[in-house]
């Protein structure tokens, strides 16, 4: 009954279109909502174009992610089982089109290049900073942004847990709701194929 109701439910949202959800027009501020952990502190916001029916399907995994549609989607032998809402690379960080497969895996990882400074007591100094061109403030500490879920595909562009906006935002990764990061890492290994398309 469930998975009836999932699939009927995954076929509305595929007539539809990622790319039609009112969310992910330019001029949506916020997505609705938002979930809380007391590990992680905030998580990205809810949606409701995310789904998943996988956890009772077999066959080798593999992930197309839509650049157009802002949107992921997984497979398992074939078979569509899960949709995540994404915010890919802006404007100068463009996600990059190809085949590729998951090289790294790292659930709590942090960013080398992009975060904050702040100070010996954790206050921001300087806010979403490059560290290959922002110069650290006197008695700063580089604080690099938190990217939980983090599934490597090439060079330094992963999936991973991420704040939507409703519009690609990110320095090129593929962001996604907290709890559909943490399903497709979970669903993955290395070497599982990754397709990213216009």
């Amino acid at each position: 009954m469930l998975r009836t109701l999932g699939l009927i439910i995954l076929t509305a949202l595929l007539a539809g279109g990622c790319a039609h959800d009112p969310r992910l027009n330019p001029d949506t501020r916020y997505l609705n909502g938002t979930r809380t952990t007391h590990e992680r502190g905030p998580r990205s916001p809810a949606d409701n174009i995310s789904y998943w029916d996988g956890d009772h399907v077999s066959g080798s995994p593999s992930i197309r992610i839509s650049l157009s549609e802002q949107c992921a989607y997984f497979y398992k032998g074939g078979e569509l089982v899960g949709i995540a809402a994404i915010s890919s690379g802006r404007e100068g960080f463009s996600t990059t089109p190809g085949s590729f497969k998951i090289l790294q895996k790292n659930k709590d990882h942090v960013s080398s290049i992009f975060g904050n400074y702040v100070d010996r007591d954790g206050n921001i100094l300087r806010k979403d900073i490059d560290r290959r061109k922002d110069p650290m403030p006197p008695g700063g500490i580089y604080d690099g942004a938190k990217m939980p879920f983090f599934m490597r595909f090439v060079g330094g562009t992963g999936m991973h847990e991420g704040f939507l906006p409703g519009y690609a935002a990110s320095h090129g990764c593929i962001r996604m709701p907290g709890y559909m990061a943490e399903i497709f890492f979970n669903n993955v290994s290395i070497g599982t194929p990754v397709t990213v398309v216009h």
